[in-house]
C-alpha cells in the first residue's frame, strides 16, 4: 500500500503544481527584444563620389524612427582603412572648412540628418584603389550603444558642390597636425 500512495502522489504533484499556478493572479510578462539604435536608424539615397585619388566622401539621408534620440559615432568599410564622421564649419576668416564632427551625429526621433556635399558627410580616405561610378559599396556604421548597422551605397559621379577631398592646410583631420 505504500509504494500506491507513493506512486499516487508523484502521479498528482505535478498536476496540482500546475493547476495552482494556472490560478496566479498575475500573468508572467512577455519577453521584449532589446532595441538598438542600429534598429531604429532608416538610411535612404546613399551615395559615394566616384574617385580615381584616395580620397572621397560618402552621403545620404538618415532618419531616427525609433523613440529615443541615436548617435552614429564610426563608420568603417573594406574598401578603407580610415573613415571619420565630419562638419562643414565656418572658420575665423568666413571660409568653409571641414573637420570630425565632435561626438558624433546625434539624432532625435522623428528627425532626419541629410549628409550632402559641402556639409555634414562620411569622409573616405586611404582608400586601396579608385570608385567607378556605378559600383557598390557597403559602409558600416556604429552607434553609441554598441550597435552596428550596414549600409549599401551606389558610386556616382558628382560636381555639383565643387568641394575637394583632397587634404590641404586648411583642413582639420583632428590629428594634431
Amino acid at each position: 500500500m505504500n509504494a500506491t500512495i507513493r506512486t499516487t502522489i508523484a502521479i498528482l504533484a505535478p498536476v496540482l503544481a500546475l493547476a495552482l499556478a494556472g490560478c496566479s493572479s498575475t500573468p508572467a510578462a512577455p519577453a521584449q527584444a532589446a532595441s538598438t539604435q542600429a534598429e531604429s536608424l532608416a538610411v535612404t539615397d546613399a551615395w559615394v563620389k566616384a574617385t580615381d585619388t584616395d580620397m572621397t566622401a560618402g552621403f545620404g539621408l538618415f532618419e531616427n524612427i525609433g523613440d529615443e534620440p541615436l548617435t552614429i559615432v564610426t563608420a568603417s568599410a573594406e574598401f578603407s582603412d580610415m573613415l571619420e564622421l565630419h562638419e562643414t564649419v565656418e572658420n575665423e576668416s568666413g571660409e568653409m572648412k571641414m573637420q570630425p564632427k565632435e561626438g558624433g551625429f546625434v539624432i532625435q526621433p522623428g528627425e532626419s540628418l541629410t549628409l550632402q556635399p559641402g556639409g555634414d558627410h562620411i569622409m573616405i580616405m586611404a582608400l586601396a584603389e579608385p570608385l567607378t561610378a556605378g559600383d557598390a559599396v557597403t559602409i558600416t556604421l556604429g552607434f553609441d550603444d554598441g550597435s552596428t548597422v550596414a549600409m549599401d551605397a551606389v558610386v556616382k559621379d558628382y560636381s555639383g558642390a565643387n568641394e575637394s577631398y583632397e587634404p590641404d592646410a586648411s583642413m582639420d583631420m583632428g590629428d594634431g597636425e
